[in-house]
């Protein structure tokens, strides 16, 4: 049995897929970028700040699931250039307690939807 979140206050998808589904007590998040929701504009100023928006959306798909980043297990970040690995990181680690950080794979990839430079998705558990 599944149960879809959505929220307002993240990005609205922009395919066939949901924000986020649960399953039992486990939340798989769909991946996040840097679109502000308030706008639907992307947030591109720095990757920085497109990293900080993206985290602010998974925070928000969290919420609505009742949840928080505490609860989760597993993340995957998609980029588009691993030279800004340790950028992405240091404002990633901002919404972890690095003694309970969730597992993580970073993955170069070629392009990203609306060519940003990150996306982020999670899995996470009641």
């Amino acid at each position: 049995m599944k149960k879809i979140i959505t929220t307002s206050k993240a990005p609205a998808p922009i395919g066939p897929y949901n924000q986020a589904v649960l399953s039992g007590n486990t939340l798989y998040t769909s991946g996040q970028i840097a679109l502000d929701p308030k706008t639907g504009e992307l947030v591109m100023d720095s990757i920085e700040s497109e990293t900080k928006q993206v985290m602010e959306n998974m925070k928000e798909v969290l919420a609505a699931a009742e949840m928080t980043f505490e609860n989760v297990v597993k993340s995957s970040i998609f980029i588009s250039d691993m030279h800004n690995f340790s950028k992405i990181n240091s404002v990633y680690a901002n919404y972890f307690n690095e003694a309970t950080a969730p597992a993580r794979e970073t993955v170069e990839v070629a392009n990203l939807p609306k060519f940003v430079n990150v996306e982020i998705s999670m899995i996470a558990v009641k």
